[in-house]
């Protein structure tokens, strides 16, 4: 049987990597909504249920990919980025309109349209990214999506800075630098986000390339709440403003680094290293590589980094190798395997994973889109600071999960799904003293819950690619995903909403006071957070003999019968 070659570039990973990280900035857009949202509540009219009904269409945007996971297997990732450039200019260009008074009010099931369009933008920029850098860095899932989702994380701190410090609070000038700046940032990084020779994990200073960009993260995440803290307490001049807006766009620049000192001092290939060829194919008949994860264990002619190809053509394969005898029959893939869709949407360690990201990611993400309102119930004026404080927690629960994971993967064999357990109990127990309002409780709650947020969002993404594989990562990662607006409909877009009108109507007010503004819906969290706990427990278990096979020995290898 012929060779199969690989549809990627020569070139290390590490510029694609570092311009990802720009498109994950973009991408996180969507957790600017409690910026605009009290200007859009202005203009249109709306009640608190209204609003938080856009919140949910902001949600759904964001998280309802699976358009994007099918496109990122039959299209490069310029062309995924690319309509993700056309849905962010058309949604907020809208917005922006309506919000700037350009055009008049328009109906209200246009507007939450419009929305969604426009935060799909994410689930494109997102897909493409993440999909490209995991087969890129297979071999170091947990630090790159820890990275990549840290990156997501923070950004909502870098809106905050940037609309306080250069757009003056104004929600019509951010929708305006969402509508253009955003696009242009991503087709200029869309040439740099392309399959590379991936990482063999071997070079000790890809340990240090990982290490400079985790560095370079947390000191923008720390000079961003500094940034955040100053301003708030502090009357800054414009000239002061640029200036620390500018130290920002240096931060997000200096991974760069990385591979401007690749170019400069190459390093140099070890000897007796295979061929690229023998690297990178599978002989007829012959053995792959033993260092080698990405070969799909379902056909034995199927080559690292061939992700574009269509899924008849490797059933095309295997019939040709059972005519040939190399096969005797097609087999269902096993947990560490690659998986289609459909093969491990009958999986039940894949609900149990959906459900206990669901439910974590759903109280989350019902905090954030109603942080302005919490502010305001407990008395705060400048809600800024609780997006900038849930944005920096954020992160360090996504950039933390993703190197503790990884260390006690491969040093314990233990299932990166035990943090989501931590997750889940700091979210249950933070709840209930938030309910009843107790001193001081504010910034406390959103910090551990920002924290756990993150490290849901970021564990879920390994776990799904060591579990059901990396060929159809994409769309197994996004339908995991839509945990994340199906929570936002029913915890944020009904309870909360809900919750939050009737005790504005008993208090005959405009705007809700107090600690009974969300009582119900915070000790409801607690409860669907608790049971979030059983669940991940039961995973757990479940999953712990796929890592036991996955990482002995500290390093990733193939399932022993792959390929039989």
């Amino acid at each position: 049987m012929a060779n199969l070659v690989v549809k990627g570039g020569s070139r290390p990973p590490w510029v694609g990597l570092a311009a990802a990280l720009w498109v994950e900035i973009a991408a996180g857009n969507a957790y600017n909504f409690p910026l605009y949202s009290p200007a859009l509540k202005s203009v249109m009219g709306l009640n608190q249920q209204q609003l938080t009904m856009l919140g949910v269409a902001n949600d759904i945007g964001e998280n309802v990919g699976l358009l994007p996971g099918m496109a990122c297997n039959k299209f490069p990732p310029w062309a995924v980025l690319a309509v993700g450039v056309l849905a962010c200019f058309l949604g907020y260009g809208v917005l922006w309109l309506v919000v700037s008074q350009t055009v008049k009010p328009l109906p209200y099931w246009l507007l939450w349209l419009a929305l969604v369009i426009a935060t799909n933008s994410n689930a494109w920029f997102g897909t493409a990214v993440v999909v490209t850098n995991m087969r890129n860095f297979p071999l170091s899932r947990g630090t790159v999506s820890g990275i990549l989702k840290g990156y997501a994380g923070i950004s909502a701190a870098v809106y905050t800075v940037l609309y306080s410090l250069v757009l003056r609070g104004s929600a019509s000038n951010l929708l305006l630098f969402l509508t253009l700046v955003i696009p242009i940032l991503c087709l200029a990084m869309m040439y740099f986000i392309r399959p590379c020779t991936p990482a063999s994990g071997e070079d000790s200073s890809e340990h240090v390339h990982f290490l400079f960009t985790q560095a370079a993260v947390i000191l923008l995440a720390v000079y961003l709440l500094v940034t955040t803290i100053i301003r708030t307490v502090v009357s800054l001049s414009d000239a002061v403003s640029y200036i620390l807006a500018a130290i920002v766009v240096i931060f997000l620049i200096s991974p760069l680094a990385i591979p401007v000192k690749m170019t400069i001092f190459p390093s140099r290939p070890k000897k007796n290293r295979p061929s690229d060829s023998s690297d990178h194919s599978v002989l007829g008949g012959g053995e792959t590589t033993p260092t080698d994860p990405l070969l799909t264990p379902s056909s034995s002619a199927t080559s690292l980094g061939s992700f574009y190809e269509n899924d008849d053509a490797s059933d095309v394969e295997i019939l040709l190798a059972m005519g040939e005898g190399a096969v005797k029959k097609k087999r269902r893939p096993k947990r560490g395997e690659d998986f289609k869709i459909r093969e491990a949407l009958i999986k039940a360690d894949f609900w149990l994973l959906w459900v206990v990201y669901f439910l974590g990611v759903g109280s989350g993400v019902t905090i954030l889109n109603n942080l302005a309102q919490i502010g305001a119930a407990f008395g705060l004026e400048d809600t800024t600071i609780l997006l900038a404080l849930f944005s920096f927690c954020n992160f360090v629960g996504r950039i933390g999960s993703g190197a503790v994971s990884e260390h006690f993967v491969r040093s314990r064999t233990i299932p990166r799904t035990l943090l989501m357990t931590c997750a889940h109990i700091i979210m249950a127990v933070t709840f209930i003293p938030f309910a009843f309002a107790l001193d001081g409780i504010l910034y406390t709650a959103i910090a551990l819950l920002g924290i756990s947020y993150g490290i849901l969002y970021a564990v879920m993404v390994p776990t799904a690619s060591e579990l059901f594989g990396l060929r159809h990562f994409g769309l197994i990662y996004n339908f995991m995903l839509l945990g994340n607006p199906v929570g936002a409909l029913l915890f944020s877009g009904i309870l909360a909403g809900y919750v939050y009108d009737a005790e504005t109507a008993r208090q005959g007010s405009s705007t809700c006071l107090g600690p009974d503004c969300f009582k119900v819906t915070f000790l409801a969290l607690a409860g669907f957070c608790g049971l979030g706990t059983v669940m991940s427990i039961i995973l757990t278990v479940r999953i712990w003999p796929v890592y036991q096979m996955l990482y002995s020995g500290g390093s990733y290898h193939l399932p022993q019968n792959l390929g039989h």
